[in-house]
C-alpha cells in the first residue's frame, strides 16, 4: 500500500471512530430471520453435536437471523447479545470430554488485570476488551450460563479460578442429574444492555510527528548524497 493510500485509510478510520462514538451505530444487527428450509439445508451435513445445538437453539429462540454454511447467528435472543452455533467442533475436556459448538455473548467489561485468572478458569471463556464483551463457548447453553456466572464471581472477587473450576464441575453434575442448578439455568447478575466498549487511549500522535520529521531528514540525506 502506498503512503498516500495509508494516510487516506487512517483518515477514514478516524472519521469512522468519531462517528460511532458520537452518533452511535457501531454494531448493527440483522432483524430478519432465515427460513427453516434454508437452515435445514445448511445443517443437514453437520456433525451430530453441531446439528443438535442448532436444533435446540431454534426450538428455544426460533430461526436464526443469519445463516451461512459454517454457522447460524441469533441477535438479542433472550438474555444474550448474540448466539452463534458453529459447524466446526472444538474439542474440550473440562469438566468432561465434549466439543464446543455454541457460543453465547454478553456485554461485560473485564478489568485487564483479571484476564489471566479467567484464562486459568476456563479456556472457552473469551474476553474481548475493546468490544466490551465476554462469551462462553461450550456444547450447550446451560454450560455457558454456568461459565459466565462463575466468570462474574471471579471478576467481582467472590471466587478465584481454582474455586470456580470446582464449582463448575459440581454444578454441572447437579444439572445433568436434574437437581437444582441455578447457575446453569440463567445469569445471576445484571447485564448491560448498552455497549461497553473500551476504546483505550490515543498514543500515536507524537509518534507520527516524529516519524514525519525523520522522513523529512531521510529526504534531505538523500539529496545530499546526490
Amino acid at each position: 500500500m502506498e503512503q498516500e493510500e495509508k494516510l487516506k485509510t487512517a483518515a477514514t478510520s478516524m472519521a469512522s471512530d468519531l462517528k460511532v462514538q458520537t452518533v452511535g451505530g457501531a454494531e448493527k444487527t440483522t432483524e430478519s430471520v432465515v427460513g427453516s428450509e434454508a437452515v435445514e439445508a445448511i445443517i443437514n451435513d453437520w456433525n451430530a453435536m453441531s446439528k443438535k445445538a442448532a436444533n435446540l437453539t431454534m426450538e428455544q429462540y426460533g430461526p436464526p437471523n443469519e445463516a451461512i454454511s459454517s454457522r447460524l447467528i441469533w441477535y438479542n435472543n433472550g438474555t444474550w447479545k448474540r448466539t452463534i452455533v458453529y459447524q466446526d467442533e472444538i474439542p474440550h475436556d473440562f469438566p468432561e470430554p465434549h466439543t464446543d459448538v455454541i457460543e453465547n455473548f454478553i456485554n461485560y467489561s473485564v478489568p485487564p488485570e483479571m484476564f489471566s485468572e479467567l484464562a486459568k478458569f476456563d479456556g472457552s471463556v473469551i474476553v474481548e476488551r475493546t468490544r466490551g464483551e465476554v462469551s462462553s463457548r461450550c456444547d450447550m447453553e446451560a454450560a455457558n450460563f454456568l461459565a459466565l456466572n462463575l466468570m462474574n464471581d471471579i471478576v467481582t472477587g467472590n471466587s478465584n479460578a481454582e474455586e470456580a473450576r470446582d464449582t463448575l464441575s459440581e454444578v454441572m453434575s447437579a444439572y445433568m442429574m436434574n437437581r437444582p442448578a441455578p447457575y446453569a439455568e440463567q445469569l445471576q447478575f445484571d447485564v448491560p444492555t448498552e455497549s461497553t466498549f473500551d476504546t483505550d487511549n490515543v498514543t500515536i500522535g507524537e509518534k507520527i510527528v516524529e516519524q514525519g520529521v525523520e522522513k523529512i531528514k531521510d529526504g534531505l540525506d538523500s539529496d545530499d548524497r546526490q
